[in-house]
């Protein structure tokens, strides 16, 4: 069988990342230069030239002009932690470079902080990367599927009724000689036609070919200038095998073995959307695995703090 790049290619070693973001110091760097790419300006009076000093272990920048000071995790996703940047980008090095992904549990070892703290970081950097996927629209050559998350509950209804299961939507999209581009997964409530409309409109762009299984909701796409058409087979083993369903077989199959072999235990019905969306976002980067650390540094210093009532608050449902 021939070595698949995208999983054998290289990674950033523990060695890089601490060449990068070893020390306080270094990290400050990299989240000033992530939050303003083309150097600090004044968010009051617009100009560049400032001081720089630190403030109870924080850096601050100062106008020179009208003496505004900015907080350097001031309107990002650190904005009133008390634990230094070294410990958030060893999180961002952990969540990004391992295969599986990790649990809070397993973070909280990682960084030597308690599991309620393990877990707000966790969340919040799902969070981030939740903002990058919302707004994801597909293209071209689309493949998609219905799926669940979760199981029978003891002595609970079994199947698709079982109140311990979440529905999702998930499409890829690919190319004419079929690799695999993007995806995006969606919660829903159900698999209604409403729904379905509500995806379409949102995630796929139009004049785009979409294949499905012979669900009935999948149909509407033909209500909204999609072409649509159904793969049928004798059941749903078989389908996992034509080719015009395989890729998207294939990242709903690992995306649920990931979950799976990571997390003991999700609230499906309150976060689902969150691990979902973290998912989506590593399968939609995953040619640059090196470049994943820095990434998503970039888009935390873009996104706006969130409190950990508003983390604990339901996800769910999209549609």
């Amino acid at each position: 069988m021939a070595m698949n790049r995208v999983q054998f290619q290289k990674g950033l070693s523990l060695t890089e990342f601490q060449t990068h973001y070893g020390s306080e110091a270094l990290c400050e760097r990299a989240l000033e230069r992530s939050r303003w790419p083309s150097g600090f300006r004044c968010p009051k009076c617009g100009k560049s030239a400032h001081r720089r000093f630190h403030r109870q272990s924080r850096l601050y920048l100062e106008c020179a002009g009208c003496g505004h000071q900015a907080s350097l995790i001031a309107k990002t996703i650190f904005a009133s932690t008390k634990l230094s940047l070294c410990v958030w980008f060893q999180a961002i090095y952990v969540l990004t470079q391992t295969k599986n992904n990790v649990a809070a549990l397993e973070l909280k070892r990682h960084l030597g902080v308690c599991y309620r703290t393990a877990w707000r970081i966790k969340h919040k950097l799902m969070q981030v990367m939740s903002l990058r996927e919302e707004g994801r629209i597909l293209a071209g050559l689309i493949q998609i599927d219905d799926a669940y998350l979760g199981g029978e509950c003891m002595g609970g209804k079994a199947g698709r009724g079982s109140p311990n299961k979440q529905a999702f939507v998930i499409a890829v999209s690919t190319t004419l000689d079929d690799r695999p581009l993007h995806a995006v997964i969606r919660t829903v409530s159900s698999f209604t036609n409403a729904a379905m409309t509500r995806f379409y409109a949102n995630h796929v762009a139009p004049e785009s070919d979409v294949f499905s299984d012979g669900l009935a909701s999948f149909a509407v796409a033909e209500y909204q200038n999609l072409a649509h058409t159904v793969i049928k087979s004798a059941s749903p083993k078989t389908a996992a095998k034509v080719p015009a369903m395989r890729w998207v077989n294939t990242v709903l199959s690992n995306v649920k073995r990931s979950l799976d072999g990571t997390y003991h235990a999700i609230k499906f019905k309150k976060y689902a959307q969150r691990y979902l969306n973290e998912a989506a976002w590593r399968f939609n980067r995953r040619d640059d695995l090196p470049a994943l650390a820095s990434r998503l540094i970039v888009h935390a210093a873009q996104c706006r703090p969130n409190t950990e009532k508003s983390l604990r608050l339901k996800t769910n449902c999209a549609y």
